[in-house]
């Protein structure tokens, strides 16, 4: 019998060999007439070698070459404590920080000699928004919540893990641009419907805004926000490329299916500060619900315009909150040249936003929302020490879903099945197990903005002042944050 086999495997293996040799000869071929690339031209065959490595070297780097704090957009070391959190096995390290404390920007908060002691210790208030101005004003419970992350950006499996998530923990979760799907729904959460400038999910067959719909919509969230801009692409709008515009995600956005998602840049029928306001008022009117504006910062004509605007109309015109983005923000597709270069950092852009509401002395009515890659207690605890009422995150939640920065989340090729709609890969996000780790992340940030709080001898996080922290300037010299930006006074 065996001799009969050897030959028939003898011939296999000879045949596979002439393909293998064949396919060389035909690459080796291809490659040495081909005119677009030099390096095959000259290399033939082995010069594919570099496009292979260049292609693979992002992926290699961060697993062997990075360094703990070295990897962009987010390092090692910050993704591990945002894993451990999720997976609520507590923030404990031993032997030291690899944190630079002589890095230019790094934070140092100014811990008590004398701590609060548990039994003085409170829990965070929550804060309405919308009080006195709507008819249903909505009460926000936690101090970390989920960014803008659309239903067709990220999977139907992701939205409703952080939907029960959010439920779990207490957090809003934020519809993003493209619209209330049913996953948004399934947790039971409070949500913020999110109205982009395509208007996904509040528009009619012409693409204008739609009362009706405005209204019915109204019914399922607690608050909407009109997007003028986001930290990824500021002067551009949603990007969702054709493979994910699956005939559900199309038919909740009301676009073609398997077609670019192509938002406008800019709001039509919102061009001016007086037409922002006036859009405020009336989705407000019409849905009872609080109205915020989430915008990126490029200067400060529009923080003063429009604190300028809402005094000579009176504060039923002002937004009931403003979600300032960092230009560092990115969950999204977005053209580099916009993500690299537009947009103030969420460093720069939310003291100046604050000063400008305390001089107009809008503080109050106006809560602000900051977001721009916080996703760590110390992030939250900063934000609210520069006057921050909430934060925003969604790369945070993405990676309490188990995002491991393969950067592919415009491909729809994502490995761990948060932004693709493949079925297969989407199988490994296994919503019961992984809505845990979404809650579990928010409720122990929100703990650990509170120990920080606790440390600096508060009785609660949103006693947090500026003089409650220290900002790097140089190795070795470190300034409070009440130094570099002094509280201003109210001038009205």
């Amino acid at each position: 019998m065996s001799n009969v086999i050897n030959p028939i495997v003898y011939s296999i293996g000879t045949i596979l060999g002439l393909v293998f040799i064949g396919a060389i000869v035909a690459l080796f071929i291809h490659d040495i007439i081909q005119k677009q690339h030099s390096i095959l031209r000259n290399y033939p065959v082995i010069g594919r070698l570099r496009f292979l490595f260049e292609l693979q070297g992002k992926y290699f780097r961060q697993y062997w070459f990075a360094g703990d704090r070295e990897e962009q957009p987010f390092d090692r070391a910050t993704r591990a404590w945002v894993y451990k959190n999720a997976k609520n096995k507590g923030g404990i390290i031993g032997f030291g920080s690899t944190y630079d404390l002589r890095e230019p920007g790094a934070s140092i908060f100014v811990n008590a000699a004398f701590p609060i002691q548990e039994e003085d210790q409170l829990p965070t208030p929550s804060l309405l928004i919308g009080e006195g101005y709507c008819q249903h004003p909505f009460e926000a419970k936690s101090i970390i919540n989920i960014s803008g992350m659309s239903y067709g950006a990220i999977s139907a499996a992701a939205i409703r893990a952080l939907s029960l998530g959010a439920a779990k923990a207490g957090c809003w979760l934020n519809t993003g641009e493209g619209g209330l799907s049913p996953y948004h729904k399934e947790g039971g959460c409070d949500v913020i419907m999110q109205i982009g400038t395509a208007k996904y999910g509040v528009r009619d067959e012409n693409g204008n805004f739609s009362p009706a719909r405005a209204k019915e919509i109204a019914q399922f969230v607690k608050a909407f926000e009109i997007k003028l801009s986001q930290g990824a692409k500021p002067g551009k709008g949603g990007l969702l490329l054709a493979p994910k515009v699956t005939p559900e995600v199309a038919a909740i956005r009301g676009i073609p299916v398997f077609q670019d998602s192509i938002s406008p840049n800019r709001h039509h029928d919102i061009g001016s500060i007086e037409e922002l306001l006036d859009k405020i008022a009336y989705i407000r009117d019409l849905t009872g619900r609080p109205v915020g504006v989430k915008s990126v910062i490029g200067g400060w004509h529009f923080i003063n315009e429009l604190c300028d605007a809402i005094h000579r109309r009176g504060l039923e015109y002002a937004p009931d909150f403003l979600t300032i983005d960092g230009g560092e923000g990115g969950s999204g597709a977005a053209p580099q040249t916009l993500m690299d270069y537009a947009g103030l950092p969420i460093a720069e852009a939310l003291p100046r936003v604050v000063d400008t509401l305390i001089e107009s002395d809008l503080k109050k009515r106006i809560r602000v929302i900051a977001a721009g890659k916080l996703v760590t207690s110390a992030h939250g605890a900063w934000a609210l020490s520069v006057g921050a009422d909430f934060v925003n995150t969604a790369r945070g939640f993405m990676f309490a879903l188990g995002c491991i920065q393969a950067l592919r989340c415009h491909l729809n090729t994502c490995p761990t099945g948060i932004t693709t709609h493949d079925p297969w890969l989407q199988r490994g996000l296994v919503v019961e197990q992984k809505y845990l780790r979404v809650a579990n992340y928010a409720i122990n940030v929100n703990k650990e903005i509170a120990m920080l709080a606790h440390s600096c001898g508060l009785k609660h996080a949103r006693e947090f002042r500026r003089e409650h922290v220290r900002i790097v300037q140089t190795p070795g010299k470190s300034v409070a944050l009440n130094m570099l930006y002094p509280y201003p006074e109210v001038k009205r």
